[in-house]
C-alpha cells in the first residue's frame, strides 16, 4: 500500500476527526481507489472504533437525480438522516472523472435533492466531527493544468502538511474577529462593507475540510452593501461560472452577473430567500495553494483569497440566515491576482494578499512553510 494512504488516513482519523474507542464512523467514498478505503477502515479499527462504508459513483447519481421523484426522495431522505443520527464522525473522500457530470440535469431537480436531503447534511455538520476531501483524479489534474503524477505529489503535500503549525496565527486572527466590529474589502472591483459584530470566529487548520486553511464567521445578515468582484472560477450544480459580480443593498443581492451565464446565476441565487442573502465571510491562507482549480475544496483555501458566501450560514458561526444553497465563491486578493485590502474597524489586517500586525503574520506563507 502506498505510504501516503496510510499518512493521510492516520491525519483524517486523528487530526481531524479525532476518532475514539466505541465511536461509529462513516467512511463516504466516490471514485476513490479501494486501498485508501482500506486505510481508513484499518486505521479506525486500529482506534477501537466502527467503520462504516457507503460507496457511490458520479454517473450512477446523475441518473438517480434526473429520476429525482418526491416519493423516492423521501425514502432516501429518510434513510440517510437515521444512518446518520447514528455516526459520531463522518468522512467523505470524494473523486470525480468529470465535475460537470450534473451540467444536463435540471436545475429543479438538483434544487428538490437539495431540499430533501437537508436534514441529514444539516445533522452531519452540526451534530458529527466531520471532514470531506476531494481525490485526486486524472480530471483534477487536468483542472489544475498538472500532470498527474506531479498533482498527486501536490495533493499529498497540501493535505499532510503540518496544520498544528497554523495554531497560533488562527488564534490570533480569531481574537482580533471577535473583537471587530466594521468589515471593508476594497480593490480589483469590490468595494465591500459590512458588520460582524458579536458573530463568533472559527478556525479551520484541518478539523472540517483538507486540505484546510481558512477561519470564516458570517456578516450581520442585512448589513452588506457594496459590490464585490469574484475573480475565481467556480462550479455549482456542474455549472461552470466566471467573473461573478454581486451587488448588495441591506445585505441582499440585487444584481448578480456573470459572463454568458448571468440567467443560470440569477436563478440559482433566487432557490430560495436566504439564496441572496450572505451565509458566510472567511479568509484563506494555505501556503501550498496559491490558484484555483475549480474544486471549491482547494480555491476556498488560496492563500490570500477570502470567500463571500451565499446561502446558508453554519451554527457554529450563525447569522440566521437558511437556505439550501451554500455557495463558496473566491476573491484573490494576491498582486498577481491584482491585489485589495481587507480593513477591521478602519484598520488595515492583509494588504494585497498577506496578513499586517502582531501575531496575524504567522499566516502568512513565509512562516507556514518554514
Amino acid at each position: 500500500m502506498d505510504p501516503r494512504y496510510i499518512k493521510l488516513a492516520k491525519t483524517l482519523c486523528g487530526h481531524s476527526t479525532k476518532v475514539a474507542a466505541g465511536e461509529h464512523v462513516l467512511i463516504d467514498v466516490s471514485e476513490t481507489p479501494s486501498e485508501m478505503v482500506e486505510a481508513l477502515i484499518d486505521e479506525v479499527v486500529s482506534r477501537g472504533a466502527f467503520p462504516h462504508v457507503d460507496v457511490s459513483n458520479p454517473r450512477i447519481n446523475r441518473a438517480l437525480a434526473l429520476a429525482a421523484s418526491d416519493e423516492r426522495l423521501a425514502v432516501e431522505a429518510e434513510c440517510s438522516l437515521s444512518k446518520m443520527k447514528k455516526m459520531d464522525a463522518y468522512i467523505a473522500v470524494r473523486g470525480s472523472s468529470n465535475i460537470f457530470e450534473n451540467s444536463d440535469v435540471p436545475q429543479a431537480n438538483m434544487a428538490k435533492i437539495a431540499k430533501a436531503m437537508k436534514p441529514s447534511v444539516d445533522w452531519r455538520v452540526n451534530k458529527t466531527r466531520w471532514v470531506v476531501l476531494r481525490w485526486p483524479t486524472c480530471a483534477m489534474a487536468q483542472q489544475a493544468q498538472m500532470s498527474s503524477s506531479a498533482f498527486e505529489d501536490f495533493y499529498f503535500e497540501v493535505c499532510t502538511m503540518d496544520y498544528d503549525k497554523m495554531e497560533e496565527g488562527m488564534q490570533a486572527v480569531r481574537r482580533l474577529m471577535e473583537s471587530t466590529d466594521k468589515v471593508r474589502i476594497y480593490g480589483n472591483g469590490t468595494d465591500l462593507s459590512f458588520s460582524i459584530k458579536s458573530i463568533p470566529a472559527i478556525p479551520c487548520g484541518g478539523q472540517y475540510n483538507i486540505p484546510d486553511g481558512e477561519i470564516f464567521t458570517a456578516p450581520v445578515r442585512d448589513s452588506v452593501e457594496g459590490v464585490v468582484f469574484y475573480n475565481a472560477p467556480t462550479v455549482y450544480n456542474g455549472i461552470s461560472f466566471d467573473s461573478i459580480t454581486l451587488v448588495f443593498e441591506k445585505g441582499k443581492i440585487v444584481d448578480a452577473k456573470s459572463p454568458s451565464k448571468t440567467a443560470e446565476l440569477k436563478k440559482i441565487l433566487a432557490s430560495d430567500e436566504g439564496a441572496s442573502y450572505i451565509g458566510e465571510f472567511a479568509m484563506g491562507f494555505n501556503p501550498y495553494i496559491n490558484k484555483p482549480m475549480r474544486d471549491i475544496l482547494f480555491d476556498e483555501k488560496i492563500a490570500g483569497s477570502f470567500h463571500f458566501t451565499p446561502g446558508q450560514s453554519y451554527e457554529t458561526a450563525d447569522n440566521g440566515n437558511r437556505s439550501r444553497i451554500h455557495w463558496d465563491m473566491v476573491c484573490i486578493q494576491t498582486p498577481e491576482w491584482g491585489g485589495g485590502t481587507i480593513e477591521f474597524d478602519g484598520k488595515v489586517v492583509r494588504k494585497d494578499g498577506l496578513f499586517v500586525g502582531e501575531g496575524i503574520e504567522k499566516l502568512n506563507p513565509q512562516y507556514l512553510k518554514s
